[in-house]
């Protein structure tokens, strides 16, 4: 990653970011079909009470779940949450690398990014002071235009009220 703009490295970083999040919400909806799917839960006696009908079972104690799917690839559905995982854990080292380059980047491009930021610095703010001097403009005809239409709204209102004889 060595000698990359500062630019290069963020849009790398951004496009793992992204893979990090879609890596994580996979997770996330590995889980839910998991936990929604009874089929994956491994028997523990707590578990095998509770499906017996049994309300006495033993609270405290853990409900194993995944443990035929994510471990081993059992019943189905298990896979996808291990395959989810190592995407995430790819795209993090991924985007970790990433971030650690970016101090580290060539410091020439960010003397030559410099200047170029200052150019562009100087000519937004000349554009801003040109775009100020127009809403000046405007705002002075504007507020012309609002008390024409006062006096508009005067004159139209006594034209319209009744004339006492």
């Amino acid at each position: 990653m060595a000698g990359r703009s500062r630019q290069e490295l963020g849009v790398d970083g951004q496009r793992h970011l992204e893979e990090t999040i879609a890596a994580a919400f996979q997770i996330l909806s590995s889980m839910n079909d998991e936990l929604c799917n009874p089929a994956l839960w491994s028997a523990t006696p707590a578990s095998a009470g509770a499906s017996s009908g049994d309300v006495s079972t033993d609270s405290s104690q853990p409900l194993e779940i995944g443990s035929g799917g994510a471990a081993g690839g059992g019943a189905g559905g298990g896979g996808a949450l291990e395959e989810a995982r190592l995407r995430y854990k790819s795209a993090v080292s991924a985007l970790r690398a990433v971030i650690t380059a970016i101090p580290t980047s060539s410091q020439e491009a960010g003397v030559l990014e410099t200047k170029l930021d200052q150019a562009e610095t100087d000519r937004l703010e000349a554009r801003l002071s040109v775009l100020r001097k127009e809403l000046a403009i405007k705002n002075k005809h504007l507020k012309l235009l609002i008390d024409q239409l006062r006096d508009l709204i005067s004159d139209i209102s006594m034209w319209q009220s009744p004339c006492s004889v």
